[in-house]
């Protein structure tokens, strides 16, 4: 049995959710507000941040990168042909080169800030740094957004998928952190049609379900966020 600790818009945890719905791995979702800074929560992570994933037998994995990784360890060899990371060593450097690029730095520059001023200050007490969302954080990452698409419209022109021939890490850590701000309507499809038709590949895969059924109080998502022909 697999424990899965996430907050529904953290992209980090989305594209953990990913990777198990494409290994056919359905876990137990346990909700995070890492900023309720949970004793329990940061035994089993100290840095506090979602997600962990609980597996019996095995102590907590923490984080989106070292989850990722222990999938493929423990069932890459089984998916074949389906396996995220592929088996040949360029092609897994390529592939964990884009999912650091979109984990980290797409995170940095976009989906953090977004995800912060936009869903996390709401919920968080002022004297922790809750309140209004600050307008030039997000100016920012609505224009570092645009680098990005065409960044994935680049990769596609050239490849069937992001990393290659066939649908790996890349691609589902790209989706993810794209998700979150198109949750939030922030994503400006009409900046490069290859990315969004590359979105829309993997929006209408059956691991994309159960995100796209989400919906947080308070705080419903965009009018295309739902939508598979958007």
């Amino acid at each position: 049995m697999m424990t899965l600790f996430h907050y529904p818009i953290c992209p980090h945890s989305r594209f953990v959710r990913l990777v198990l719905e494409e290994y056919g791995l359905t876990p137990k979702l346990v909700e995070e507000r890492v900023w309720e800074r949970r004793p329990e929560f940061l035994m089993l992570n100290p840095a506090g941040t979602t997600p962990v994933l609980l597996e019996e037998g095995m102590p907590a994995v923490p984080g989106a990168a070292v989850i990722a990784e222990y999938i493929d360890e423990t069932r890459g060899a089984a998916a074949a042909e389906r396996r995220l990371l592929p088996g040949e060593r360029g092609a897994r450097i390529e592939v964990r080169r884009l999912t650091s690029w979109f984990n980290d730095k797409f995170f940095e520059e976009v989906s953090s800030p977004l995800v912060m001023e936009r869903v996390y200050k709401r919920y968080m007490p002022a004297g922790t740094g809750g309140g209004p969302p600050d307008t030039e954080t997000l100016r920012a990452a609505k224009t570092n957004i645009k680098y990005h698409l065409a960044y994935i419209g680049w990769l596609v022109r050239k490849r069937d998928w992001l990393a290659g021939d066939t649908l790996t890490y890349a691609d589902l850590s790209a989706a993810a952190h794209l998700s979150v701000a198109d949750y939030l309507g922030d994503v400006p499809w009409d900046e490069d049609e290859t990315a969004k038709n590359w979105y829309a590949r993997i929006k209408s895969r059956p691991s994309f379900r159960s995100l796209l059924a989400e919906a947080l109080p308070g705080l419903g998502p965009s009018k295309t966020y739902a939508d598979l022909d958007f």
